[in-house]
């Protein structure tokens, strides 16, 4: 793969058919993907950071869910007339099932030895107070009951039946105060960084090859192929690729390798940084009484990533409890960027729509900073309506990932914040890459599916038999055929070591 250089020429220079910029959960799985596809296809990883799974991958970086519609209520939205529509939840947990298949299937084939390195069963729950958040938490149930994604979904009323599931959220409560919970057994939580390690080491003893330290500073267009410069983070001799296909998978960065790249389709596209803090607890009375994550309501204003949630966390085998996010105060897009990330992302074609999103979301801006100026005193209350007895003796506030929220023109040309990802396609696909953060790391596989259409197109016909055996399901709708979720669900479950679906009793 690689080229001899004269001495003169201070870079090394490599050609191989693709190159993934960054070396996080997103590239790892295109990587993956490409080498059980096409084995003879040369793939290049470019990481800035000495490790992989640094960023937005990190267990300590996100929520670790395995965002599966289980407990998120921003994805379901509640209309006019009460009802609530999860159609959301139930698209983003056929994303899920399919991330799941892909799981077992390298289980199956021996590449990943030991799925409990990575993902443990951890029930998935949505506890809410009041009359109205109670209300609409029985609207979801309703609306989730007969969907056969969420079979094993309970819902209940009852202090005492919620305390077995989970007594955190019980003891020390008021008996008086209206509750709604829903319990879902089938949930998992999932170390997105030993999985992109994972990954990695995959593709590596597949010949394929990963170089640390080195951020890619310029891409550049070169006939039918692309040129990416990178510069070495220790001063070393810096790298020049020849690649056929780009794919930028570097989180908050990616925009700017995109705009350094002068396709028009990155025009227009601007970032908002969010960053977030937890309190986690490592003691061990805590961590035996909650096995469970637990979702609540959305404070108004808050952003849909800044759900408050009860965490248990399975984090390199060893087990917590986190609770949050609060919100920081960086204007980084990466958590190890720089301070300058948001002025240069400036562009005359974006500062229009940016501007109108600040103007336009002042109550996200107020309660991002009133988030900043929260005493100890009143994260412990925030903490206490989870958890009435926590002490904040025994919690530590961490510093989370970093995000970097989509901003872009709608249809009628105004700039709108987005929460969600979106891929950016340009050069007939020969460059692509993700902007956005969650549902993120555990719907990369359907999302690296959709680039495989779009920037393989030509080769995807041939393709399509090995994806049938990776991911089944693909192309399938299993909210409309109970018979094969139930099937696929159990069969994943059953090799992932993982809670199967259960017949629902409540």
């Amino acid at each position: 793969m690689t080229l001899p250089l004269s001495n003169r020429q201070s870079a090394q220079y490599i050609e191989t058919d693709v190159v993934l910029i960054g070396a996080g959960i997103m590239s790892a799985t295109l990587a993956l993907l490409l080498s059980e596809l096409d084995p003879n296809l040369r793939t290049l990883i470019i990481e800035r950071r000495p490790g992989s799974a640094e960023e937005s991958s990190n267990p300590w970086n996100n929520a670790g869910t395995g965002h599966a519609g289980l407990c998120e209520l921003n994805y379901s939205i509640e209309q006019p007339d009460g009802t609530v529509d999860v159609s959301k939840a139930a698209n983003i947990n056929e994303q899920f099932q399919l991330t799941r298949q892909l799981w077992a299937y390298l289980v199956e084939q021996g590449s990943l030895q030991n799925p409990q390195t990575f993902i443990n069963s951890t029930p998935h729950m949505t506890f809410v107070t009041g009359e109205d958040h109670v209300a609409y938490l029985r609207a979801r149930w309703d609306a989730m009951r007969d969907n056969p994604l969420f079979a094993a979904m309970r819902y209940s009323e009852n202090q005492t039946e919620i305390a077995e599931w989970t007594p955190l959220l019980i003891a020390g409560r008021a008996t008086e105060t209206t509750v709604g919970c829903s319990y879902d057994p089938t949930g998992s939580d999932v170390d997105f960084g030993v999985l992109t390690k994972e990954y990695l080491r995959i593709v590596a003893d597949r010949g394929n090859e990963v170089m640390y330290n080195f951020e890619v500073t310029d891409t550049a267009s070169a006939g039918k192929s692309w040129l990416v410069k990178a510069k070495h983070t220790g001063g070393g001799h810096g790298l020049v690729v020849k690649a056929k296909k780009v794919f930028v998978g570097a989180g908050g960065y990616a925009l700017h390798l995109l705009q350094r790249s002068g396709i028009p389709e990155a025009n227009g596209y601007g970032l908002f940084p969010i960053s977030g803090q937890f309190l986690t607890t490592s003691k061990r009375a805590v961590i035996a009484q909650h096995n469970a994550k637990v979702y609540g309501k959305a404070s108004v204003g808050a952003p849909p990533m800044s759900v408050p949630h009860l965490d248990a966390r399975v984090i390199d085998g060893e087990h917590y409890v986190l609770f949050g996010p609060f919100a920081g105060s960086s204007p980084k897009f990466l958590k190890h960027g720089s301070i300058f990330d948001l002025p240069l992302s400036l562009r005359t074609h974006n500062i229009v729509p940016m501007l109108q999103v600040a103007r336009d979301n002042l109550p996200l801006v107020s309660y991002l900073a009133s988030q900043i100026l929260l005493s100890p005193t009143k994260q412990l209350a925030a903490l206490q309506q989870f958890y009435p007895e926590a002490d904040l003796a025994d919690w530590t506030m961490v510093s989370a990932g970093q995000r970097a929220q989509i901003i872009k023109r709608d249809a009628a040309g105004r700039g709108t914040l987005q929460f969600g990802t979106e891929l950016v396609v340009g050069a007939g696909g020969t460059i692509s890459g993700l902007l956005g953060a969650s549902p993120g790391a555990s719907t990369a596989a359907p999302i690296m599916l959709g680039l495989l259409e779009k920037c393989f197109a030509d080769q995807l016909d041939t393709w399509r038999p090995q994806l049938a055996k990776i991911m089944p399901t693909w192309g399938t709708s299993l909210a409309n055929d109970p018979v094969l979720a139930a099937a696929t669900m159990s069969r994943t479950a059953e090799v992932l070591g993982i809670q199967p679906p259960t017949p629902r009793h409540s």
